[in-house]
């Protein structure tokens, strides 16, 4: 029995060990297909607050080789230093009970503006539809969604090329749009983004992730042009 156990325990700590090592790196095949990191696992290199040249002081915690917004601690919305076009973003995302997050992109420098794809606990929201997980924000709703339970991860992918944008939730498209369509001028009409001019339609913009005022984590950030 005692045999047994330890092999177990040596295994599972093996595995812990193996996890982490894979954590923030790209295979060869991600690097000959043009990835790379936005998150080191490490620095917050490549990040900064909005409106600011440097990371925020407190707030965000990177631990374990996991970035981490921790909730009511003023810690404020970060974004990429580089804009981004045409391009493909993967990444994890940990919610806490009553989580309220995002990922925007197309932000505008030194603004918290740009389309959301955004990270909810739907079931501790009562909102609107269109203010779900995986939903663009206040704008299309996300359906059948194959979210896993509190606490586990989850892998968001955004693809954005020549005005087609994706939404996907752990390997399954959930929204499609063109930013440049009249559907979407439409859309934007009618929600709380019509009295700003060409939103969403931008050449490039920032990436942003989100303090909404509760704990919410990520790791394995990556992206590649497109």
């Amino acid at each position: 029995m005692r045999v047994a156990l330890t092999f177990f325990t040596l295994s599972l700590v093996f595995s812990i060990l193996l996890n982490a090592e894979s954590l923030n790196t790209l295979t060869e095949q991600e690097l000959d297909q043009g990835w790379v990191l936005l998150f080191d696992g490490q620095t917050p290199g490549g990040w900064h607050s909005v409106g600011k040249e440097s990371f925020p002081k407190s707030g965000w915690e990177i631990k374990d080789g996991i970035l981490t917004i921790h909730k009511g601690m003023g810690g404020g919305d970060i974004v990429t230093s580089k804009q981004y076009s045409n391009f493909e973003l993967k990444l994890e995302f940990r919610m806490t009970k009553g989580a309220n997050s995002g990922i925007k992109y197309f932000v505008q420098t030194g603004t918290h503006l740009g389309l959301e794809y955004q990270i909810l606990d739907d079931e501790q929201h009562s909102v609107d539809q269109n203010h779900t997980l995986a939903s663009l924000y206040d704008l299309i709703p996300a359906k059948d969604k194959p979210y896993k339970p509190m606490g586990e991860w989850n892998q968001a992918r955004l693809l954005v090329k020549n005005g087609y944008v994706e939404h996907w939730l752990n390997g399954k498209k959930v929204i499609e749009f063109n930013r440049f369509s009249q559907c979407f001028e439409a859309l934007l009409q009618t929600s709380k983004y019509k009295d700003y001019e060409n939103f969403g339609r931008q050449e490039k913009g920032h990436i942003l992730l989100q303090d909404h005022g509760a704990t919410v984590s990520f790791r394995n950030i990556k992206i590649r042009i497109l």
